[in-house]
């Protein structure tokens, strides 16, 4: 508990309804506990004034760790398994290979549907169907689409990737003051009476419905208007590129359901393609021509979605051996055996020795647009890493928590002050560096990225008294250069920024100079060429390693737990 505090750093919450909730993607989270970082934070908000007395006395407390339950393991306990899905085409090789492998899942049946062929309006090699568009054309774009619907005397249904970028839309010059009397606006904020409404009125003639993507998958938008049906029924816009070909499946699915007619576009922001093309975006889209776009876009989808599920299969290794001694515990514990019961939750709750933390590293990535798969990788394989590191330490004669590690992101200056860097508290254990990564999505970028302002707060770190050991930085892009900050910086204005604790603008070659008096190496991994030359000079400057490390294929996963694992143990 001690040790959390030493390190205190809260992730992203809220105050609501008298209590500390998390927000997660696009929800909130009310029954969430994120170990005791959410017990300091109870009583860092009571003085504050924002927690009540009561509420402090009925939320902190000791946290007794009783073992961990895997959802990948559970099916294990049951004689068969089934299932139906609508998206069991879109299954990755690596995901068919863990239903084959782990669940015995062999045979898979197309069952077509009862209502005949699928009558939806859609061509992928249609330019007129799949479009990309810079930031001043997404906005009319997709207002001209709207337009063209209701005239139509159709109903629209138009998909945004987060709220915020919803909201963006809602409140441009794109949308006219006449026009959003007609809009309905469905999020998770809105409460499940409003939504069943909204979803009603979401299929009524000139209905225009804006949408996050939680609401592209299980929600039935029944059209029974035979007038709207005879005008070509329901028009879905999505204005995002899916990570997953399922959520495409999903949302295109909200419409020419159960034999209607119906018809699906897609608008896209050219800079947002960067999650799943990579740092080098903007030369692979204009060299794209026609009707290969979307095929470009999906191939480039389906490789980096490959590499993700490999990571899946790492981690669901992992979690085998703790699901089993979990089960195991709960047995013991109904049989009244209390010398095993105590045996391991003292195993399970022994706190951190900080007398014998010798080795302390900060684990610096990028998480712009093109690191998705990298940064779920990290997620996957947090607890691989531990493990590894522990075993060999404990083999070696040296407490298994003899090493800190720590999770930090960096992204750029088109990103605000509480996202262009997000850091964990320093851990000796796995559990809360996961839960920290599962807070964690893609966002941001413009071109070089904001390695300057990871590199400052490896600097800053480096002055406390426990101070680090070494620095894994991990990206596909170089540092900005100075012209690049001072130009970036304009995105929100310097009035902004001055507000902020990056009020002083700082640059990567000044940060380096900070760590290398201090003898702090910084080991580079690269993704691409495109960050080599840098990556290598940073390396070069402090001492540090550098290697290339690929992270888009099946076995990217195990690629990083090994690398990663490599120098923490060098280190320890």
């Amino acid at each position: 508990m001690i040790a959390a505090l030493q390190s205190y750093k809260s992730s992203t919450y809220i105050v609501q309804n008298d209590k500390i909730v998390y927000v997660e993607g696009e929800s909130i989270a009310e029954n969430v506990v994120r170990g005791y970082d959410t017990i300091w934070t109870y009583y860092q908000e009571k003085e504050n004034g924002r927690i009540s007395p009561s509420s402090l006395e009925a939320n902190v407390g000791i946290i007794v760790k009783c073992g961990t339950f895997s959802y990948a393991h559970m099916p294990h306990d049951f004689v068969y398994i089934a299932g139906v899905t609508g998206t069991l085409s879109t299954l990755a090789k690596a995901e068919k290979d863990i239903l084959q492998n782990i669940y015995n899942v062999n045979k898979n049946t197309y069952m077509p549907s009862v209502f005949g062929k699928c009558n939806l309006d859609y061509n992928p090699s249609d330019t007129s169907h799949v479009r990309v568009m810079n930031d001043i054309e997404y906005i009319m774009q997709i207002r001209g689409e709207i337009d063209r619907i209701r005239n139509a005397e159709r109903a629209i249904l138009v998909f945004f990737e987060s709220e915020e970028k919803l909201m963006s839309f809602y409140n441009s010059s794109g949308l006219s003051s006449f026009l959003k009397e007609d809009v309905q606006l469905v999020t998770e904020r809105v409460s499940p009476e409003e939504r069943e409404c909204y979803i009603r009125r979401a299929t009524t003639m000139g209905k225009v419905t804006l949408l996050t993507r939680t609401f592209g998958r299980g929600i039935d938008f029944l059209c029974s208007n035979k007038h709207l049906l005879a005008k070509g029924g329901i028009h879905v816009l999505q204005t995002f590129f899916s990570e997953e070909l399922s959520e495409e499946v999903q949302i295109k699915g909200r419409t020419a359901r159960q034999g209607d007619v119906g018809s699906y576009r897609m608008i896209l922001l050219n800079k947002d393609l960067e999650l799943v093309l990579g740092s080098l975006w903007d030369k692979i889209v204009s060299e794209t021509v026609g009707t290969q776009l979307y095929e470009t876009l999906n191939s480039n989808r389906n490789d980096r979605y490959e590499s993700k599920c490999g990571a899946k299969q790492l981690a669901i290794d992992d979690c085998k051996k703790e699901h089993e001694a979990t089960k195991h515990f709960m047995n013991e514990l109904s049989s009244g055996k209390i010398e095993f019961v105590k045996k391991f939750l003292i195993e399970r709750n022994q706190g951190a020795d900080l007398e014998s933390v010798i080795s302390r590293t900060l684990l610096l990535m990028d998480a712009t647009g093109s690191m998705s798969s990298l940064l779920s990788a990290a997620k996957e394989t947090v607890y691989t890493m531990f493990k590894r590191a522990s075993e060999i330490l404990e083999k070696e004669g040296f407490p298994t928590d003899a090493f800190q590690l720590q999770f930090a992101v960096y992204r750029n200056y088109n990103c605000k002050v509480n996202k262009i860097l997000e850091v964990s508290s320093w851990e000796t254990k796995a559990s809360n560096l996961r839960a920290f990564m599962n807070t964690i999505g893609p966002e941001g970028g413009m071109g070089e990225e904001a390695i300057e302002i990871g590199l400052w707060y490896a600097a800053k770190e480096s002055e406390t008294e426990d101070g680090i050991s070494q620095v894994i930085l991990i990206g596909d892009a170089p540092a900005n250069t100075k012209s690049n900050v001072i130009s970036k910086r304009k995105h929100f204005g310097e009035a902004y920024w001055q507000t902020t604790r990056f009020a002083t603008p700082t640059y990567y070659e000044d940060e380096l100079q900070k760590l290398k008096k201090k003898n702090i190496k910084v080991h580079a991994f690269y993704l691409t060429d495109y960050a080599k030359e840098n990556f290598k000079k940073i390396s070069d400057e402090t001492g540090g390693s550098l290697k290339e490390l690929n992270i888009y294929c099946s076995t990217g996963a195990e690629s990083l737990t090994h690398l990663v694992t490599k120098e923490i143990l060098r280190e320890s």
